[in-house]
C-alpha cells in the first residue's frame, strides 16, 4: 500500500506537470489493468487527448520527471511498488485504424493487434492475419517486433511514427529500424504513435477463415482464459522455450500464487492471489534452472517494470552464473 509520502511526491509532481487538454490520474491503480492483474499503482497517469496533446506535454515536460509508456499491458507484469514519474497511455485517438489505397494500413499506436487484423479483413487486404493472434497494441508490436505463427512485425512494417522527449515527431522506415527476432532498434526515450503496414489483395471470406484457424490454434495451445501475459520467454533460437522449460521440469512450477502453465508451459498464470514479486521470482528460478539443465540463458519477453515494495528483492538468474 501506497503511504501518505509517496501520495504527497504525486501531488508535488502533477504540480510539476504542463498544461494539458488530456486526463491526469493521481496514483492510478494499474495494476489492474494488466492481464495478470498485479502490481502497483501509477504516481500520475496521462492519456492525452491526441498527438499535438502529447507533444505539447512532452515538450514542456521537466527533464528530470521519468516517463513510461503502456499499451493495454498484456505483456508486462508492473512490480508491487508501482511506476514513478508519469505513465503514458494511448488511447481514443491513437487507437483508429484505416485502409489506405495500395493494400496498406494505417494504425495508431493505441489500437490493438487484433483489431488491426480486422479492419484489413474487412478491406480484404491479406497478409496481416497473424496480428489476430498477438495480444497487445501496435505501439509495442512495433517496439519489440512482435510475432506469430511464423511472420513479425517487421515482414509488413512500411513505416512508423514516433515521438522522442522533447515532443519532436519522426517518421521512421522500416528498413532502418534493424528489426531482427523480438528486437528494433528504436531509441528507448522515443514514443511510438501509429504505424503503416503493408498487405496484399486478398478475400475477406478466406482471410477471415485464416484468423479464425489461429485463434481456434491459440485457444487449443495456450491459457488464453487465464491471467497470464503471453509469453513469458522468447525463444533462444533455434530452440522452442517451452521444450526447454519443460525439460528442466519447470511445467506447472509454482512460487506464491504464480504458476507456469500445465498448458503451455512457458506461459506464466496468476492463478488467483499471485503479487508481481511472485511472477517475477518463478520466471527467474525457470531460467535459472533451464540454464542449469541447457546451458541457455532465457530472455524475458514480458517487461518488468517500476519498483519493488521495501524490503522486496529478486534472486536473478545471473547471479548464479559462474564468470571465468
Amino acid at each position: 500500500m501506497r503511504d501518505a509520502a509517496v501520495t504527497q511526491n504525486s501531488q508535488q509532481l502533477i504540480d510539476r506537470l504542463p498544461k494539458t487538454r488530456g486526463r491526469i490520474t493521481e496514483n492510478a491503480d494499474l495494476g489492474k489493468q494488466t492481464w495478470f492483474r498485479v502490481g502497483g499503482s501509477a504516481d500520475v497517469l496521462f492519456k492525452p487527448e491526441n498527438i499535438e496533446d502529447l507533444q505539447h506535454f512532452l515538450h514542456y515536460l521537466p527533464d528530470d520527471i521519468p516517463v513510461t509508456v503502456l499499451g493495454v499491458a498484456s505483456n508486462l507484469i508492473i512490480r508491487d511498488g508501482g511506476i514513478r514519474g508519469v505513465t503514458i497511455r494511448l488511447l481514443k485517438d491513437f487507437a483508429k485504424v484505416e485502409a489506405l489505397d495500395g493494400n496498406l494500413i494505417h494504425a495508431g499506436a493505441g489500437a490493438t493487434d487484433k483489431n488491426v487484423a480486422v479492419v484489413a479483413a474487412r478491406n480484404n487486404i491479406a497478409g496481416l492475419e497473424f496480428f489476430s493472434g498477438i495480444p497487445g497494441t501496435i505501439g509495442g508490436a512495433v517496439r519489440m517486433n512482435a510475432g506469430a505463427y511464423e511472420r513479425e512485425t517487421k515482414d509488413v512494417l512500411v513505416q512508423a511514427t514516433c515521438i522522442d522527449r522533447r515532443g519532436k515527431i519522426y517518421t521512421v522506415d522500416a528498413h532502418d529500424l534493424n528489426m531482427e527476432y523480438r528486437h528494433t532498434e528504436l531509441p528507448e526515450d522515443w514514443i511510438v504513435v501509429s504505424a503503416v503496414f503493408q498487405g496484399k489483395k486478398g478475400k475477406q471470406e478466406e482471410i477471415e477463415a485464416r484468423m479464425a484457424e489461429i485463434q481456434d490454434k491459440r485457444e487449443s495451445t495456450q491459457p488464453v482464459r487465464e491471467k497470464t501475459g503471453g509469453s513469458t520467454f522468447a525463444n533462444p533460437l533455434p530452440y522452442k522455450s517451452w521444450e526447454l522449460i519443460d525439460k528442466a521440469g519447470c511445467r506447472g512450477h509454482t512460487i506464491g500464487g504464480a504458476q507456469m502453465s500445465e498448458k503451455h508451459c512457458n506461459f506464466m498464470i496468476n492463478t488467483g492471489e499471485a503479487t508481481a514479486l511472485d511472477l517475477e521470482q518463478l520466471g527467474e528460478t525457470v531460467r535459472k534452472r533451464v540454464y542449469a539443465n541447457s546451458d541457455i540463458l532465457l530472455r524475458w519477453e514480458i517487461k518488468r517494470i517500476g519498483e519493488f515494495l521495501a524490503g522486496d528483492t529478486i534472486d536473478y538468474a545471473e547471479d548464479h552464473i559462474t564468470k571465468d
